[in-house]
């Protein structure tokens, strides 16, 4: 008979390093075999909220709290307790706690909370082992039913909570006598958080970020290109038979349908996405090094006086900053803001973030009309959507679905970090990860069904002003027409439904390098980014704000976007 399987729920915020704490839990039990107390195999899965807890069935619960950001993530530990089940939490980067010269009363803490803790680092490894012998040892005996938290379940009230939390660190939190280190990080802190000297250090980094990820990724961007024009031109020459002398020249060469659809369609349409790869993960460098060394906190503080100018909580910017990303993930993000009226208006308000579907469309259009600027451009597309954003909240809080009274303010930041190439490398090969995947999926699957719309039924790649692609382009130019977009640029948009990388992949089939400069004129390249930018980024989004919100609001969020991606496109053609 097989070993008994304890399954452990690992829970904590999206910044307190659970995710590298899970694998080296999973790497340490792999190692450890029979050491635990607790003689059978450990199970960890990575809960995202309290929601996930009750869709499965799990023996204990790890709660993960970063200890350089206690009491925002000592908030979620009396939820935690109130699931009565047993629970373990660790304290995670104590480390870097104690690098500011700050300890705990670790015993005292203990026993203030009522449940088992430990100290661990996941950047470094340190404590993983007396981790998992404290959760061996917590699997063995009963939940606890007396924990002190217990005389405020019947306020659930989230004040009580925090005053709660507040007490504690009161407590247990030991100061250095001489904090010369943390004042030092205070007054850089004071500086980065000014609301007169805020902006600007933000605005400068944020240029800082498009600036590099364009110079740095003109380079690996030209190599691949170079590639794949040399793969599609040796592939042309072997199936066509054609001397290399006029491989240059497509409207002279006749080549079968597979031969066609090989370099036409597939290696023509996902290249041009996959020439983008290097700027994607020299951007997400940078975004990786502003999260882990807690900057992006200190933005979305920032921004926490305006949120509330709007009448919104001010932890409704840090779902907007993870749409930067991925408006699927900061949609769920919303979950955690209580109040249901506040969480539907974030979740509304996500679409508006630009995510990285949407970089390889800017790129490739600031690179052909606004070489000269493309960091300031790219800049600008980006204070746009938070702009849009924030005018949107302002006009939805006034209508009787939001209005209300505005919630706290985001009272504590995290300490700051070093980035470690761990954290770092991990974000990044997410990210590339989830680009290639979905150029191996709807890029070229998308490539295949515009080349065939392309193709037939002349049969003629060069005739495509009577294909069927040109068809259905023909039938909505006139919705598009008062904006400066022909048939083309339309189907464009049609493609990026699924995925906003696929507008790259059709243009490259419908245009070529030649063609695409004289197709557009840069207010109508500019009126092109910003309808990409607003019309609603993906199904997959609108499908988790119809999972998250209501059918309703996914439908009010599609129509809404099309609208004022239509409108802001049409005005900037009129200028």
């Amino acid at each position: 008979m097989g070993k008994p399987v304890a399954h452990i729920a690992i829970i904590g915020s999206d910044k307190s390093g659970k995710s590298a704490l899970a694998e080296l839990l999973v790497q340490a039990a792999a190692q450890a075999g029979g050491e635990s107390d607790f003689d059978g195999e450990l199970d960890f899965h990575e809960i995202h909220d309290l929601d996930d807890l009750h869709e499965h069935k799990h023996d204990l619960i790890l709660q993960v709290v970063d200890s350089t950001c206690l009491e925002e993530s000592l908030l979620l530990t009396p939820h935690v307790i109130d699931e009565d089940q047993k629970i373990v939490l660790a304290l995670n980067r104590y480390d870097q706690l104690l690098a500011t010269e700050h300890s705990l009363n670790i015993p005292l803490m203990r026993q203030l909370i009522g449940v088992p803790l430990t100290t661990v680092s996941s950047s470094t490894g340190e404590g993983i082992e007396d981790l998992l012998l404290l959760l061996g040892e917590a699997l063995q005996r009963p939940a606890s039913t007396a924990h002190p938290i217990y005389h405020l379940r019947d306020l659930q009230d989230q004040d009580a909570y925090r005053a709660y939390v507040h007490g504690i660190l009161m407590q247990c939190l030991i100061h250095a006598p001489h904090d010369t280190h943390a004042s030092t990080l205070e007054r850089i802190d004071k500086v980065l958080t000014n609301k007169w000297l805020g902006f600007p250090i933000m605005l400068l980094t944020l240029w800082g970020v498009f600036e590099c990820t364009f110079t740095l990724g003109a380079y690996p961007q030209e190599w691949i290109a170079s590639g794949i024009d040399w793969l599609a031109n040796t592939l042309t020459e072997w199936i066509s038979g054609s001397p290399s002398s006029i491989v240059h020249c497509p409207s002279s060469i006749v080549l079968p349908w597979w031969g066609s659809l090989l370099i036409h369609g597939i290696i023509e349409g996902v290249g041009a996405v996959l020439a983008f790869l290097p700027n994607i993960a020299i951007m997400f460098f940078f975004i990786s090094l502003m999260e882990d060394s807690g900057y992006m906190a200190r933005m979305a503080f920032l921004m926490d006086g305006i949120m509330h100018r709007v009448g919104l909580h001010g932890r409704s910017f840090m779902p907007m900053l993870i749409g930067f990303g991925c408006n699927v993930p900061a949609i769920m993000a919303a979950r955690d803001i209580k109040d249901p009226k506040d969480r539907v208006l974030t979740m509304l308000m996500v679409p508006f973030m630009s995510c990285s579907a949407r970089l390889p469309v800017y790129m490739l259009f600031v690179d052909t009309f606004f070489a000269r600027h493309k960091a300031l451009v790219m800049l600008g597309l980006y204070v746009i959507a938070i702009g849009l954003s924030i005018l949107f909240a302002l006009v939805m809080k006034h209508t009787r679905w939001f209005r209300k009274p505005a919630d706290d303010t985001v009272n504590e930041l995290p300490a700051f970090r070093m980035p470690t190439i761990r954290n770092t490398g991990a974000h990044i090969w997410e990210r590339v990860k989830d680009y290639l995947q979905k150029i191996s999926t709807v890029i070229i699957w998308a490539s295949i069904i515009i080349w065939a719309l392309k193709y037939f039924p002349t049969q003629d790649i060069n005739r495509v002003e009577e294909s069927w692609l040109a068809m259905i382009g023909q039938a909505i130019e006139p919705v598009m027409a008062p904006l400066g977009f022909d048939w083309k640029m339309s189907v464009c948009l049609i493609t990026g439904l699924p995925a906003k990388e696929a507008i790259v992949s059709t243009m490259a089939i419908l245009y070529d390098g030649d063609n695409l400069a004289s197709a557009f004129t840069p207010a109508s390249a500019f009126g092109f980014m910003l309808f990409t930018l607003l019309y609603f980024p993906c199904i997959a989004t609108i499908a988790t704000l119809r999972r998250e919100a209501g059918r309703g609001w996914a439908y009010f969020s599609l129509v809404q976007s099309l609208v004022l991606a239509w409108v802001v496109a049409f005005t900037i053609h009129l200028f």
